[in-house]
């Protein structure tokens, strides 16, 4: 397990209003899940994570509950990472923390059809 860093919980209540911790971090087999799935995505953008997670451009509702796609561009738009971040509830285990699930760097049409196709909760200013 590695500690990435801690969010503004206030930014990430458009997901949920319980949300127990800032912190966040990622587990092994989540890692692993990202070097087989992604391949060279962990090793190349592993530094970009902290900063998506902190400054995210957009927070877009996913498939599951409690759970926050991430998207961040960098470099004027010429990097562009989709994260997907489980929040720890007050319904959780109260040892749980927040936990990212996947990590990956994505294309412009990925990103385009993302913010056209999914509910929009939170636009940086």
């Amino acid at each position: 397990m590695k500690y990435i860093g801690r969010i503004d919980i206030e930014k990430y209540k458009c997901i949920s209003k319980k949300i127990q911790t800032d912190e966040v971090i990622i587990t092994n087999e989540r890692i692993q899940h990202i070097k087989d799935r992604h391949p060279n995505d962990y090793e190349k953008y592993y530094k970009y994570m902290k900063e998506v997670i902190l400054n995210p451009d957009y927070i877009i509702e996913a498939n599951k509950p409690n759970t926050a796609l991430i998207l961040k561009s960098f470099s004027k738009g010429k990097e562009q990472f989709k994260t997907i971040l489980r929040l720890a509830t007050s319904t959780d285990n109260s040892e749980y923390k927040n936990s990212i699930i996947t990590f990956m760097k994505i294309n412009e049409k990925e990103w385009n059809r993302l913010l056209r196709n999914k509910k929009m909760l939170y636009k940086a200013e």
